[in-house]
């Protein structure tokens, strides 16, 4: 699929031609937008910058959601309610990611990667202060809903951003890296709550949120737009054509992060709450539990990344889901404190592995006119059919204990998962801005 716009090549003149060359586009087309015809700065400066914007919208993103794990028992008390009900605004969240997909993912198409970037953090920001100001349960709900678009838009934008930035050759350990930052948000998390929480409770854990508001000064002042992007921008008819042609590659990836998105909120949402209620343990210890375990999902992004680059993307997710099923027993039904760390750890070494390799593996698959818009779109969409696994969790718990929940909750996503990777199509080293995805494998 090429990214010209539809319409015979012959007779067009010189200056369309030049339209779609980023050396000689008109400024009238990024009008509002100045930095956009900026001189690009050198590769590897542009590439690192790219990368880390990602990389710290991400992490950032990932700890404004993560530090509601960590108080729903408090929160619940707070507002007269139960954990199932805080669980619910959990829910709440995944479920409006979606939005926050298909309204920036299109602007980042129309208007670049940066500018959607920048509003999508200070609209997070401003969330998540507001949320540490609800007065009630009602109002705490409906701003962790508004909240979801923010979250939902933030992970297309940035990783589109970063994975059209890299060279290929190093796509796979760079998309761990980036997926990682979820990870390392987690972490912060858990450690913002062991040092906040205990002497001044929940709500100063959300007014630390909105310090992501800072990042943006970075991307307007570093980031540039990717030579993809320009090479890749076509008009309106064209953009809505390519979206109905590649619809079964749509609903392919749609599936594909359903399934991974089961697998990671049913590993870790409820960790913490399973390691208080049925562990025992005091909120210093969660937290410290907690984040080496965000330890391993770092680690496992890294390598089982490195891997794919190597041996090909599916064949690294698929190995990590299936070392994760092993790895069940350790993880919940261990007997002492020190193979419970030594489960957790590796669990999300597998889980955040598997995870490394998604935004390599999705943006590669993903035509090029449409890649600020399919990953993100296709992840949160897969978002919303598992939105539901940190409640039905909670509800499960009520039946049988936390453990054997969350452990055969985990063995069926991961199996299924590991099914659905296998079945699906690879598109591992393509060219971005060259002409779409690479032929599948």
């Amino acid at each position: 699929m090429g990214s010209s716009p539809a319409g015979p090549r012959a007779g067009r003149s010189r200056n369309d031609r030049h339209a779609h060359d980023p050396q000689h586009r008109p400024r009238a087309l990024c009008a509002g937008f100045p930095a956009m015809t900026e001189a690009a700065p050198p590769r590897g400066s542009r590439a690192s910058h790219a990368v880390l914007a990602g990389f710290l919208g991400w992490t950032l993103d990932a700890f404004d959601f993560f530090v509601l794990t960590f108080v729903f028992a408090p929160i619940a008390k707070e507002f007269g309610t139960d954990i199932p009900a805080i669980a619910l605004t959990i829910t709440a969240s995944l479920a409006t990611r979606w939005v926050g997909a298909l309204i920036f993912g299109l602007l980042a198409d129309r208007y670049g990667r940066r500018i959607p970037l920048i509003l999508n953090i200070l609209y997070y920001s401003l969330i998540e202060v507001l949320s540490g100001l609800a007065p009630n349960y009602k109002v705490f709900f409906v701003l962790r809903l508004l909240y979801g678009v923010g979250m939902g838009g933030e992970w297309g934008v940035g990783a589109s951003l970063a994975m059209e930035s890299v060279p290929p050759r190093w796509r796979g350990f760079l998309s761990g890296l980036l997926q990682e930052g979820y990870a390392l948000g987690f972490l912060l998390a858990a450690a913002a709550y062991r040092v906040v929480y205990p002497h001044w409770g929940w709500r100063p854990l959300f007014f630390v949120g909105g310090l992501p508001a800072l990042l943006t000064l970075f991307i307007r002042a570093k980031v540039k737009e990717p030579e993809a992007w320009h090479r890749s921008r076509t008009d309106w008819l064209t953009y809505r054509r390519a979206i109905f042609q590649n619809w079964r590659r749509f609903a392919y990836l749609v599936l594909l992060m359903a399934s991974v998105n089961f697998i990671s909120h049913g590993t870790q949402d409820m960790y913490p709450t399973y390691l208080q209620a049925q562990r025992g343990f005091s909120p210093q210890r969660t937290s410290d539990f907690t984040a080496f375990s965000m330890v391993g999902a770092i680690a496992g992004g890294l390598a089982f990344g490195y891997f794919s680059d190597r041996r090909g993307r599916r064949r690294a997710m698929r190995t990590a889901l299936l070392l994760g099923v092993v790895l069940i027993p350790l993880w919940m039904f261990a007997p002492y404190a020190p193979l419970i760390l030594v489960g957790g750890f590796l669990m999300q070494f597998m889980v955040q592995g598997a995870w490394g390799v998604i935004p390599a593996h999705i943006n590669e698959l993903s035509p090029d006119q449409l890649r600020g818009f399919f990953p993100g779109f296709a992840y949160q969409l897969g978002v919303l059919v598992a939105a539901g696994s940190p409640y039905f969790e909670a509800r499960m718990a009520h039946q049988m204990t936390y453990a054997q929940a969350m452990g055969l909750f985990a063995l069926v996503v991961l199996l299924l998962g590991a099914l659905v990777i296998s079945l699906g199509p690879e598109a591992h080293g393509a060219e971005f801005g060259r002409g779409g995805a690479a032929s599948n494998s």
